[in-house]
C-alpha cells in the first residue's frame, strides 16, 4: 500500500499504488495552477469507522510514497473522472470503485481532439 504524508502530521493517509499514481495525476495538475480543492476518503479497516475530508493547497507539504519501484499504467478514463471530481464542489474522492483501478487500462478508444489534448495534459503531469 502505498501513502500519502500531507502537511506535518505523520499519520499518513493508505491508499493502493495504482490509485495514488492516479491521484498523484490529479493533484499535481490542480495544485500546479494555483487551484485548491478538497480530497476525502472513507478511513481504512484498521482505523476508526469513519471518513475524513482535507483542503489540499500549494502551500501545504505533500509527500507521495510508492510500494512499488516500476510507475503504475494510468487509465485516462479514471484521471478524467477523478479530474472533473477534483473541479466539482463535492471534491476528490478515494471511494472510487476498486475495479477501476484494479487492472490496467484497455487499449485507448478513439477520443475528440478536445478531449485527448486534456488528457494528454494529465499525464504529462505525472
Amino acid at each position: 500500500m502505498a501513502k500519502l504524508f500531507y502537511g506535518t502530521t505523520p499519520e499518513p493517509i493508505t491508499i493502493d499504488d495504482r490509485m495514488l499514481a492516479h491521484v498523484k495525476v490529479v493533484v499535481a495538475t490542480k495544485l500546479r495552477r494555483g487551484e485548491s480543492f478538497t480530497l476525502s476518503w472513507t478511513h481504512g479497516p484498521d482505523e476508526p469507522v469513519g471518513r475524513s475530508t482535507v483542503w489540499l493547497q500549494p502551500a501545504i507539504p505533500l509527500r507521495f510514497v510508492f510500494d512499488s519501484e516500476q510507475p503504475e499504467s494510468l487509465d485516462q478514463d479514471l484521471l478524467k473522472r477523478m479530474a472533473n471530481d477534483a473541479n466539482s464542489s463535492r471534491g476528490l474522492s478515494l471511494d472510487i470503485e476498486d475495479a477501476a483501478v484494479a487492472a490496467p487500462a484497455a487499449p485507448a478508444r478513439r477520443t475528440s481532439a478536445r478531449s485527448a489534448s486534456s488528457t494528454r495534459s494529465l499525464a504529462r503531469a505525472a
